[in-house]
């Protein structure tokens, strides 16, 4: 047994390279390791190898490695003694058929994202409410039914401008680009969606056509994609403006719902009308609050105070000054008797005279006179003139 095992080991490692095909299954990769293992396993036949390849084989792929994933692998193939197990060391890997389209399309989008086609900053939002819709679909296609019903049921006015065109086969990509730039060049397309039903990778591959990608990420439209089921996710849901997961989600999001859109706005004039009545009755208490104030509850108040207040000063004015004339009064007969007291007429009253010369100098003594002088003797009731006859002269 030990020398079959060892010419078996030593004819299995003299064995040249072989290229083999097969059905990635049961993919290990440990962190940390620098081997990983696969089984590959052919399903025509039921037929399996145990695969082990070299972490940085993996890493050298376009798209990462997956359990279901078609594959074809230069290998070496390799006999354990111990274990009697056959198993192949791949030395290169390379996806086929699905695998390598989808390594092409793994390829294409990390162009293009380098290229910043994919950028979130270049998204343009969709319009409220689109005067024209585009849609660019199949022939009497179910992806056709779905956006237009689905929308007229949400605005049951909305327009549509309809492109059918091959969505599938070589000519699909010219198809579409020809609709997708005659729809941006109409002005009264707001919008434009493109739509098509599910399908395989293949059938969907148009959707994913660099051509076609470039066309979209220059249109001046917003553009739309609503291209197979939720599963399906062509290089075009990444460029458009938005990526719609079914026709039947795109048909609900590019125009309001009027029945929505009618709840909100009577919901806001409810609730406008809730706060200008609530801003008038606030109004209103706060005009009744300040009416309750003695200051306008009696407006006249302030003015009757005052009023009063002038009355009351008038009055005392009027006293003052009638006070101030009685006193006057009382002062002036008061004078008025001290003058006459000591006015002459006053003396003359009680029986004197006042003798005067004729010049009017006033006779104090008998010795100013002369016997036949002339005089004048003014009494308490007139004068009259007098002559001298003789003078006495008294002594004290």
């Amino acid at each position: 047994m030990r020398l079959l095992s060892s010419k078996l080991t030593d004819y299995v490692s003299r064995s040249p390279v072989v290229w083999v095909e097969g059905q990635v299954v049961q993919l290990t990769r440990r962190p940390g390791q620098t081997t990983c293992y696969l089984t590959l396993r052919d399903p025509d036949v039921d037929l399996s190898f145990n695969v082990s390849v070299h972490v940085r084989v993996l890493d050298a792929l376009p798209t990462p490695l997956q359990d279901g994933s078609r594959v074809v692998m230069r290998a070496r193939a390799q006999l354990f003694p111990r274990r009697g197990s056959l198993s192949l060391f791949a030395e290169q890997i390379r996806p086929v058929g699905v695998g390598e389209l989808l390594a092409q399309l793994e390829h294409l989008r990390r162009l293009l994202t380098a290229e910043g086609l994919f950028s979130a900053d270049r998204k343009r939002p969709l319009p409220f409410l689109p005067n024209v819709v585009g849609l660019i679909c199949g022939r009497a296609s179910a992806a056709e039914r779905d956006v237009v019903e689905n929308a007229r049921r949400r605005w049951p006015a909305v327009r549509f401008e309809i492109r059918a065109v091959a969505v599938q086969g070589p000519k699909a990509v010219e198809d579409v680009v020809g609709a997708l730039r005659s729809l941006d060049a109409d002005p009264m397309v707001d919008v434009v969606v493109v739509a098509r039903g599910g399908g395989s990778v293949e059938d969907l591959l148009p959707f994913s056509n660099e051509a076609l990608l470039r066309v979209v990420s220059a249109c001046r439209t917003p553009i739309v994609s609503a291209i197979g089921h939720e599963v399906d996710k062509p290089l075009l849901d990444l460029v458009a403006d938005l990526a719609a997961s079914t026709p039947t989600d795109a048909g609900k999001r590019i125009v309001p719902d009027m029945k929505a859109e009618l709840d909100g706005i009577r919901q806001t004039r409810r609730r406008a009308r809730q706060a200008v009545t609530s801003r008038l009755q606030r109004e209103v208490a706060t005009i009744a609050s300040l009416r309750s104030r003695p200051v306008l509850a009696d407006p006249h108040r302030l003015l009757t105070a005052q009023s009063d207040l002038i009355t009351n000063q008038r009055e005392r004015a009027a006293r003052a000054l009638a006070n101030r004339l009685s006193h006057a009064h009382q002062d002036v007969d008061h004078l008025r008797q001290r003058v006459r007291a000591l006015s002459p007429l006053a003396t003359m009253e009680r029986g004197y005279a006042v003798v005067s010369e004729p010049g009017g100098q006033v006779v104090r003594s008998a010795g100013e006179i002369s016997p036949g002088d002339p005089l004048r003797i003014r009494v308490h009731e007139g004068e009259f003139a007098a002559e001298v006859t003789r003078q006495t002269q008294e002594t004290q």
